[in-house]
């Protein structure tokens, strides 16, 4: 899984399909374990990526001046 090609609407595609596998009742432990992994590899990307538009928010200040988030 290659996440940096990925859009943030991508991600959490794919992150929700990880979270309905896990869900099933027939999964094997190895399933489940890769699975896992996977989602947590997801989530951290979906994390950075929501925390990189933050930075860029820009909010006005009480001069009318634009500041970073």
């Amino acid at each position: 899984m290659d996440e940096e090609w990925m859009t943030m609407d991508e991600a959490f595609a794919k992150l929700n399909e990880v979270m309905k596998s896990l869900e099933d009742e027939n999964i094997s432990l190895e399933e489940s374990f890769q699975l896992y992994q996977q989602g947590m590899q997801l989530l951290k990307y979906c994390n950075d990526g929501i925390d990189a538009v933050e930075k860029k928010v820009l909010v006005i200040n009480g001069e009318g001046k634009l500041d970073e988030f």
